[in-house]
Formats: C-alpha cells, structure tokens, sequence
C-alpha cells in the first residue's frame, strides 16, 4: 500500500477466563456520520486488565493469552478512542446471558463498544458500536460502527452509506446493520443464539461459518 498511514500490531484476543488464562480484546477504526432511525423487522463487577495497544508482538507480552494478532491501519481507530483505558462492561461468562443484564450495565456511559463473540466452532467476530447497546424505538449510532471478523481470518466491515441501520435494540434482541429484512448481525436475549446475514449498511459476508450459530462467550467492551 502506498499509505502513509502509521501501520501497529493490533492486539486482538477474546477476552476470557479459561483454565486459568486470562484474555485480552484490542480493536480500532474510523468515520463519523449522522444516523436516521427505522424500525426493526423480521427478524458486583470486577474489573479487568485493560487491553493496551502496543507495538510490540504478543509473544513479548507477560502472562499467557488466547490471541490473535492482525496487522490494522492505525487510522481505523475512531480519534476519541485514541489514549482511552479499555474496561471489561460485560462477560456472559461472568455476568450471565441476558440481554436485560447487559443493557443494565451499559446504561450509565455514554462510550462506544467493542463487541467480540466466540462461537460453538471456535470462530472469533463481532461489532464496534459507535454507541452503547440500549433498548430503543429506531436504529441510532453513526458510521464509525462496523462489523468485523477475527478468526480464522481478519477482515472489517465499515458503513456503505446505503442506508443508516446500524444499531437497534429491542428487549427479545439487537441487531447492527440491516437492510432488505436481513440483520449483519442479530443476538437473541438470552445471548446464546445469532444469526449473521450479509446486509447493505456494511456489504458484510456472514461473520459465521454458518448463517445461525451458537453463542460460547460473549463480551463488551467499552472506553474510559
């Protein structure tokens, strides 16, 4: 590439207790728009060691952690991000699967989300979200929301401009990206099934191997 942007080792681990081995999450990507709404058819805390970005490979890193390292534009962090200390909001494996539980947690911060899920064949993908995940009557967020996907293979999915269908959040689901009655990415409330569908707000592949998947882990992150 003839980019002059700064190139980084991005840090990407699902974060997670797991036979003693802690887990980190690290992300970053860019744009700012205006959001429209539209409707949504068819379809006691302990706090963690923040992901830090760093230069350096993960083997250079202490400790033992499940991660994958991809090599990201530095330009696809939003600006606002830059220098913010990363905070675990919520683990299914700590908090528990409910869609309820998770809106609770989110509702006193107003700071953007990484979304990471682990799926029953061991796939890493998720969502950052220009906003927190709230229950709401419209779509709402802006264009800096994307989808992406992290293992087996790194590839971001950032807004077309088609449409403005990037969060949306009922009490039974969520979703992120939409169009033509097909979800980017849709959870149930017990945040245990998904479904992921190529969508016009991203021009996203499915994120799963399959369309429909089952939730093993799944964790927010959020900015302070």
């Amino acid at each position: 590439s003839h980019r002059r942007g700064v190139f980084i080792k991005s840090l990407c681990c699902f974060c997670r207790r797991r036979k003693g081995k802690a887990a980190k999450s690290i992300f970053q990507k860019l744009a700012i728009t205006k959001s429209q709404g539209g409707s949504l058819r068819g379809e006691e805390e302990e706090e963690e060691s923040p992901p830090v970005l760093v230069s350096a490979a993960p083997s250079a890193l202490p400790g033992p952690t499940l991660s994958l390292s991809e090599e990201v534009p530095a330009e696809e962090l939003p600006p606002r991000t830059v220098g913010r200390t990363w905070r675990l909001a919520y683990s299914t494996s700590r908090h528990g699967a409910s869609l309820k539980s998770l809106y609770r947690k989110l509702s006193t911060t107003d700071s953007p989300v990484l979304l990471v899920i682990k799926d029953a064949l061991d796939e890493l993908f998720g969502a950052f979200l220009s906003d927190p995940l709230r229950p709401s009557e419209k779509f709402y967020g802006t264009g800096e929301t994307f989808l992406f996907m992290l293992h087996p293979r790194f590839k971001c999915f950032r807004w077309t401009g088609e449409n403005f269908f990037f969060i949306k959040g009922d009490l039974d689901c969520f979703a992120v990206g939409g169009g033509s009655g097909h979800f980017g990415l849709w959870v149930d409330e017990n945040l245990y099934l998904g479904r992921s569908s190529p969508c016009y707000t991203f021009n996203n592949c499915c994120l799963s191997e399959t369309d429909d998947f089952r939730i093993m882990e799944l964790e927010v992150w959020t900015f302070s």
